[in-house]
């Protein structure tokens, strides 16, 4: 969600800041408002600095953004940011897309995010991530192109199937094995892990051959 261990995540100020530090990629959720525009938020609700809330999906854009979110982190007066401005700032650093569709998402609404990203930026750069292996299958049967990652956790089970469908894995770092990572790897599938927040933690995911590193703190000048 951008450099969120020090910035408001899923903002503008966040991605930037990401890009700054060295960061190749960042992450992000994405909902749909009341009136149909893409914004970046993990949680259904938008938490204003005067504490109120508003539900993004029963909102419109102007709503929204008519006042600036709580940022708890620094003094910066940040406002939600929208799909369209986060690949922009992706496609100014040359920067991987890693995007999570957060809510309910018809197959008019999926394609419309993706044709975003060809429009804005490059579909090879863009990573789609979700818990919801059946929501995997819709994306993938739209955009073939399209790199998905099976996000694997503690208590998820079976994520051998992501073999039948060539389906790349961003597993919790108390998870992953390097069994598991050997065998996405010998099918030529990629590796991610999360949320890698201590140096420590970072230098073991990273000698263990992963593509990604998911982390809310380190990136490329750490």
């Amino acid at each position: 969600r951008g450099f969120s261990g020090k910035y408001k995540m899923n903002t503008e100020l966040a991605f930037r800041k990401a890009a700054e530090h060295g960061s190749q990629g960042a992450e992000t959720d994405i909902r749909m408002t009341k009136d149909g525009v893409l914004v970046c938020s993990h949680d259904k609700e938008a938490v204003f600095s005067d504490g109120t809330e508003l539900i993004v999906s029963e909102s419109t854009f102007e709503e929204l953004t008519a006042k600036p979110l709580r940022n708890d982190l620094t003094d910066d007066e940040v406002y939600l940011c929208t799909f369209r401005r986060y690949l922009e700032i992706m496609k100014e650093n040359n920067m991987i897309c890693f995007v999570e569709l957060k809510g309910s998402f018809t197959d008019g609404q999926i394609k419309e995010v993706f044709d975003m990203v060809i429009e804005v930026y490059d579909l090879s750069k863009c990573l789609l991530q979700s818990f919801d292996f059946d929501n995997l299958i819709r994306i993938h049967s739209l955009f073939p192109d399209l790199e998905v990652m099976l996000t694997y956790g503690s208590g998820e089970s079976n994520y051998e199937r992501c073999f039948d469908y060539g389906f790349s894995l961003d597993v919790d770092q108390f998870v992953v094995t390097e069994k598991m990572i050997n065998e996405f790897h010998e099918r030529g599938l990629e590796v991610a892990v999360w949320t890698c927040n201590t140096k420590e933690d970072f230098e073991r995911c990273k000698s263990l051959g992963v593509e990604y590193i998911e982390s809310d703190f380190f990136g490329g000048n750490d």
